[in-house]
């Protein structure tokens, strides 16, 4: 079973940064896609950023140039970098992972990313 951890939430200022981590336990073999996902409060949930196991990166429009996502497989990990964050951004941020071969996806339990005015 995959469980995935996030970390690096919390309250930051418009035009701040912040970097949210993620990290998977379990057996991962074969090739997948780990990606950021956000849910505003009364809002549905949305695709943030994702990356594949090779290093393609995809972006949401609303943050592209602001964000970067990256990885390490070695460490099973995945990395949001939030720059110049807006109180749009505010949302609880889930980490996600996508197993290509298995065709099962699993999600974190969520971190608080607040932006104040």
């Amino acid at each position: 079973q995959v469980q995935l951890v996030e970390s690096g939430g919390g309250l930051v200022q418009a035009g701040g940064s912040l970097r949210l981590s993620c990290t998977a336990s379990g057996s991962i073999f074969g090739p997948n896609v780990m990606g950021w996902y956000r849910q505003a409060p009364g809002k549905q949930r949305t695709v943030v950023a994702t990356i594949s196991s090779g290093g393609s990166a995809s972006y949401a429009d609303s943050v592209k140039g602001r964000f970067t996502i990256s990885r390490d497989n070695a460490e099973k990990a995945v990395y949001l970098q939030m720059d110049s964050l807006k109180p749009e951004d505010t949302a609880v941020y889930y980490c996600w992972m996508y197993r290509l071969t298995r065709g099962s996806e699993y999600w974190g339990q969520g971190t608080q990313v607040t932006v104040s005015s």
